[in-house]
C-alpha cells in the first residue's frame, strides 16, 4: 500500500515515477531530510503463489497497461503497445542483470555516434562510486574480475554468485571450447540472509515475472519500503497529466488520482521526472517545455533501445530437466569487436544466457492452435540473448499529436523507430556467435527471434555539454528551467551494450546527491 496521504500539496521535491531513476534519487533526497512526494502511474504488485502461474509473465498481467497507449508508427511489435506500470517500475519484472557500462562506453565511438552529436559529459570515474553504492543497495551477487572487459571497481560485489545450473555448465563448456570467456552475470537476487527477506529458490519464473517470495531485489522490495518508513509520500495509481511553469520554474504538477477519480495538483521546490524514456518525453512535449530549452529539438529524439534478438537452440533432450534457474552466464568477448568478425568494425555488444520462455507467454501471445503446439516444444529450448548497441538517430523517437487528446487530457503519443544497417549487422554477428555456442552444446536447430519491445528505451532527453544538441546538462538539469531534473534512462546519450538499469540507478544517486546539496 501507499503511505497514508497527509493532504499535503507542497513538498521539497516531487518525483514522477518509481523505477530505478525515481527510487534512487528519492533515496538520496529523503535521507537528506527532504519532504518528498512520489507519483506512480501503476499499482503495487501483489506477491504470492499466483506469481508462479502460467499467466504471471508481465505481458499477461494488468501491469502491462494500454491505458495511455503507445501508437507505434514504425518499429514495434504491433501498431498499439502498452507500458509496464507498477510501484518499483520495470524492476519488479526484470531479469535482475545488473551490469556497469564499460569505461570506453563513456567516450565517443565514431562508429556508434555516427554524426549524432551524442557525447557523455560525465566519465566513468565520476560514476564508479555510485555504481558501487547501487550494487550495495540492490545486494548484487557476482564475481569481480571475471568479465573480460569489466571496468575498474572500488569494491567487490556484496554477494557471491549462486552455483551454476546444469544448463549453464553445458553452455559454459561449449563456449570455452571456442576460447571464449563466459562470466557470471551480476544479479540483483537475494542468496543470503538480509533482514526478513527470503533466499532465492532458483525457480525459473524470474525474468518477466514478479518474485512470489520477494527474493529478487527489485525496488518495491529493497528500496521503496525504507523510503516510506522515513516519511516519503507515495501515491500509486496516479497519472501525471500536466507540468505548469512560470519564471523558469515548474510551479505545479497536475495529476489524476485513479482511486478517487479526481484531478489534483501539487507544488514543490524541485521536480524530478523519471517516468521512463518514452513517458517522460511524452510529458515534456505535452507541456510544450521543449520550446523553453535551447536543445529542445532533441527532446523525444535519438531514441535507442538496443538491437536485441534471442538465439533459441532446440535440443533433442530437455536442456533443463531439473527446472533450475539458468540465467547465469554472460559473454563480452565480442563487446568491442573481435578478430573473427569482419563486419561491422568496432563495438558490437553483449551476449547473455536467457531463461527458457514461459509456456504461458507462448500460449498467450501466439495465436491458437500454433501457440499450443509451440508450447509443447518449450521444454526443449534454451537461449542466448544478444544485445547490440544501436546508433542514436534523430529520426527515431517520440512525438505527440495535439489533434487527438486522451481522457486524461494528454495528446496522443506516437513512436517511430528504425534500426540502421549497422545495428542489424552488429546484431546478426552476435547471433551467429550465439548459434555457434548453442550448436556446440548440442542444439540441432537454432531459431533467431527478433525482439520488438521498448524495454531498454533510452536517450530521448539526453545529457551533454552542448546546449544545442542536448536537453540536459551534466547534472541532468533541464535547460531553460531552474528546478526540473530528468533521471530515467532518457538521460543516456548512447545505449552501451549492457542492460541500462544499474547505470540509471547510479546516475540517479549521483544527481540526487547534487540536488540535496543545492539548498
Amino acid at each position: 500500500m501507499s503511505a497514508p496521504s497527509s493532504g499535503q500539496t507542497e513538498y521539497d521535491v516531487i518525483i514522477i515515477g518509481s523505477g530505478f531513476g525515481g527510487s534512487m534519487v528519492a533515496l538520496q533526497l529523503v535521507n537528506a531530510g527532504k519532504r518528498a512526494l512520489m507519483l506512480e502511474r501503476g499499482d503495487w504488485v501483489g506477491r504470492g503463489d499466483h506469481n508462479w502461474a502460467l499467466d504471471g509473465s508481465v505481458d499477461l498481467t494488468p501491469h502491462y497497461s494500454k491505458e495511455i497507449p503507445y501508437h507505434v508508427l514504425a518499429g514495434g511489435a504491433s501498431p498499439v503497445m502498452g507500458a509496464y506500470t507498477c510501484v518499483g517500475g520495470p524492476s519488479v519484472f526484470y531479469g535482475a542483470v545488473s551490469l556497469r557500462l564499460r569505461e570506453k562506453d563513456f567516450a565517443a565511438s565514431t562508429e556508434i555516434v555516427n554524426g549524432s552529436g551524442a557525447a557523455w559529459p560525465v566519465k566513468y570515474p565520476e560514476f564508479e562510486p555510485y555504481y558501487s553504492q547501487a550494487e550495495r543497495l540492490l545486494n548484487i551477487a557476482g564475481e569481480a574480475n571475471a568479465d573480460p572487459c569489466e571496468p575498474a571497481r572500488s569494491a567487490d560485489y556484496p554477494q557471491k554468485s549462486s552455483p551454476l545450473s546444469d544448463t549453464s555448465k553445458m553452455i559454459k563448456i561449449a563456449a570455452e571450447s571456442f576460447g571464449l570467456q563466459p562470466f557470471r552475470l551480476p544479479l540483483a537476487i537475494n542468496y543470503s540472509d538480509y533482514k526478513n527477506q527470503r533466499r532465492c529458490l532458483s525457480c525459473t519464473t524470474c525474468d518477466t515475472f514478479a518474485c512470489a517470495i520477494q527474493a529478487k531485489n527489485d525496488l518495491a522490495t529493497r528500496v521503496i519500503p525504507d523510503l516510506l518508513e522515513k516519511g516519503m509520500d507515495l501515491r500509486s495509481n496516479t497519472i501525471v497529466t500536466s507540468l505548469h511553469h512560470s519564471n523558469k520554474r515548474i510551479t505545479k504538477v497536475g495529476f489524476f488520482d485513479k482511486t478517487t477519480n479526481e484531478f489534483r495538483k501539487a507544488r514543490a521546490k524541485t521536480v524530478i521526472l523519471s517516468a521512463g524514456a518514452i513517458a517522460s518525453a511524452h510529458l515534456l512535449l505535452a507541456a510544450k517545455l521543449d520550446q523553453l530549452n535551447p536543445g529542445g529539438k532533441t527532446i523525444g529524439r535519438y531514441l535507442t533501445r538496443h538491437c536485441n534478438a534471442i538465439a533459441f537452440g532446440f535440443f533433442p533432450k530437455k536442456p533443463n530437466p531439473k527446472n533450475q534457474f539458468h540465467k547465469q552466464l554472460g559473454f563480452h568477448d565480442f563487446y568491442f569487436g573481435h578478430a573473427s568478425i569482419a563486419q561491422p568494425e568496432g563495438k558490437l555488444g553483449s551476449i547473455q544466457q536467457l531463461q527458457t520462455p514461459p509456456i504461458g507467454l507462448v500460449k498467450g501471445m501466439v495465436p491458437k492452435p500454433l501457440g499450443h503446439l509451440l508450447a509443447q516444444a518449450v521444454p526443449h529450448l534454451t537461449g542466448l540473448l544478444v544485445m547490440a548497441e544501436d546508433q542514436p538517430q534523430f529520426k527515431n523517437g517520440v512525438s505527440v499529436d495535439f489533434g487527438r487528446m486522451d481522457k486524461f487530457g494528454l495528446p496522443q503519443l506516437e513512436i517511430t523507430h528504425h534500426y540502421s544497417k549497422r545495428d542489424y549487422a552488429a546484431r546478426d554477428a552476435l547471433l551467429s556467435k550465439s548459434g555457434m555456442i548453442l550448436k556446440k552444446a548440442g542444439a540441432k536447430i537454432v531459431y533467431n527471434h527478433k525482439i520488438k519491445t521498448f524495454s531498454h528505451a533510452v536517450g530521448t532527453i539526453r545529457m551533454g555539454n552542448d546546449a544545442t544538441t542536448s536537453a540536459l546538462d551534466e547534472n541532468c538539469q533541464f535547460r531553460g528551467l531552474d528546478n526540473l531534473f530528468v533521471v530515467d534512462g532518457s538521460f543516456m546519450p548512447t545505449s552501451g551494450g549492457v542492460n541500462p538499469s544499474l547505470t540509471i540507478g547510479a546516475n540517479a544517486l549521483r544527481v540526487g546527491k547534487y540536488i540535496a546539496r543545492m539548498d
